[in-house]
């Protein structure tokens, strides 16, 4: 009997290590450990008691019990066999127990048994300290002793305090990583406002959505549009999004080096790999590992490196320069382009197969000339910028303002930051007017604006004035706060657009309701 008992128990200790193995709900592996306890060794009535936020013992999984009997379960510290248990942090066994004291039967749920109950109790324990009681109802024949259940349930204990003290563990770092993306997406709103804020058009609300599918997953991202559209930053808001966030971010310009010294910086090289390769160096891809690697003007790579990097994407390892040795690497990969990468196929210059890798999730990030309505608010973002570096705060002219909404912006926002930091040197008082606008931006301005277009670009800047002041209940300051604007520039716009009567009436209407 003895032999065929230790092969189930080993059996069932097999059982439960393959579910602690591969679970992380507290509460339903308890009660498949339990389950398995009653069904393979008829340990009949098993329970899992375990220290609540109230300070005592109750019932957190059983096998056996009704519901009903299972509330009744709850013990405190000094009360009945659990609470000795737990207190002594040692086993108890009750041979029967209708003749145990400290035997409470709080559950009721042995009244109507016939012949003798053994009971047993072992205390569950992590490395803290004890956190609950493990009870059964023992059935196996007498020739089996008290001692050998003992040490098996024991075991048993053990493997249920370790998986209750990674349970632990995973739920603290599940909340970690909540309250890190909850910080990362304040920062992210406040260090990229003019993504996510001042770009409130149509285009930039599209690449938001795109960046928000994205950042969580592994796949890898193409960005596409013109120099100076903001695909950097892109990149980096996918990395911050991602649960890589904590890893690197390395940059590569793929356009900045010759191919010699480019393929050096993105795989590395030993020792005398190449004239001038005094030392060992490992390369980006090395750096970037569990992080992520950007690849800007990816277009810019010879057929060549091109070879290793479709390598690196599909079988995740490359060798230095110089070197046999074989490395793998776990890296997301983010390329940037500002050429049509299919007609560079077409020409025989990129690899048909290393664009369809590369063009798993392409975002394409609009130039400013798409987006004209977030012009204004882009200038205004650039000035407060500026007045931060300089200490001196400068406002546009409407004649201004209408000349650079009507500029085509090749360097797009590139270009505007530049324009906006030089006026800022540059301008002697506190307006920038056309005349203070370098010449060059008249040259690459779009042709006059049909008035039936002005009007409308007037139209969406008043639009959105009524709109924030609507939001705000009318109050000037806090709309101009959403909007990216000083107070006085509020009530500029307000008298521009003839809005004061709307405004003072809407305020004493709110004032009469309440």
């Amino acid at each position: 009997m003895k032999s065929k008992v230790g092969v189930l128990e080993l059996k069932v200790l097999r059982e439960i290590c393959l579910i602690i193995g591969q679970a992380h709900d507290l509460d339903l592996t308890l009660e498949n450990v339990l389950r398995i306890l009653s069904e393979t060794l008829s340990m009949k009535r098993a329970t899992m008691t375990l220290l609540d936020e109230s300070g005592q013992l109750s019932i957190r999984a059983s096998y056996g019990l009704t519901a009903e009997e299972r509330q009744r379960g709850v013990y405190r510290l000094d009360e009945g066999v659990t609470g000795h248990i737990f207190q002594t942090g040692r086993p108890f066994i009750v041979p029967d127990v209708s003749k145990e004291p400290l035997f409470l039967d709080k559950t009721r749920s042995r009244g109507l048994e016939r012949g003798r109950i053994a009971f047993i109790g072992v205390p569950v324990s992590t490395a803290t300290g004890p956190v609950g009681v493990l009870n059964v109802d023992r059935l196996f024949a007498d020739e089996v002793s008290f001692e050998e259940d003992v040490n098996f349930l024991s075991v048993v204990a053990t493997l249920i305090g370790q998986f209750i003290q990674l349970n632990r563990h995973f739920l603290e770092r599940e909340q970690s990583l909540k309250k890190e993306i909850s910080l990362l997406r304040s920062k992210l709103s406040q260090s990229f406002q003019r993504f996510f804020i001042v770009g409130k058009s149509q285009p930039m609300e599209r690449v938001r959505q795109m960046i928000e599918k994205v950042a969580p997953t592994k796949a890898t991202v193409l960005l596409l549009g013109e120099s100076g559209t903001g695909k950097t930053l892109t990149a980096r808001i996918i990395h911050e999004l991602s649960e890589r966030h904590a890893r690197p971010f390395i940059k590569v310009n793929c356009a900045a080096l010759p191919e010699t010294l480019l393929e050096s910086e993105l795989f590395g090289h030993e020792k005398g790999a190449f004239t001038g390769a005094t030392a060992p160096k490992p390369g980006r891809f090395e750096e970037a590992h569990e992080g992520t690697i950007f690849l800007d003007e990816i277009g810019e790579l010879t057929l060549s490196v091109q070879a290793k990097l479709l390598r690196v994407i599909q079988e995740k390892e490359f060798e230095r320069l110089g070197s046999a040795k074989t490395r793998k690497v776990d890296v997301r990969i983010i390329a940037a382009t500002n050429k049509d990468l299919s007609e560079e196929v077409r020409r025989g210059l990129f690899r048909e197969d290393l664009y369809y890798r590369l063009n798993v999730f392409p975002i394409r990030v609009p130039a400013l000339r798409e987006r004209p309505e977030d012009i204004p608010a882009l200038l205004n973002h650039f000035l407060e910028t500026m007045e931060k570096e300089y200490s001196r705060r400068l406002i546009l002219t409407p004649q201004a303002l209408d000349m650079l909404i009507r500029y085509s912006w090749p360097g797009n926002v590139r270009e505007m930051e530049n324009l906006v930091e030089r006026l800022s040197i540059m301008v002697e008082g506190e307006q920038i007017d056309v005349g203070d606008i370098p010449p060059q931006f008249l040259v690459g301005a779009r042709p006059p604006v049909a008035p039936e277009e002005h009007a409308s670009l007037s139209d969406i800047e008043k639009r959105e004035v009524l709109s924030a002041l609507e939001r705000h209940r009318w109050i000037q300051s806090r709309a101009a706060r959403e909007l990216g604007i000083t107070l006085r520039q509020m009530g500029y716009r307000i008298k521009k657009f003839d809005l004061e009567a709307l405004v003072q009436e809407r305020r004493s209407r709110l004032r009469g309701e309440h």
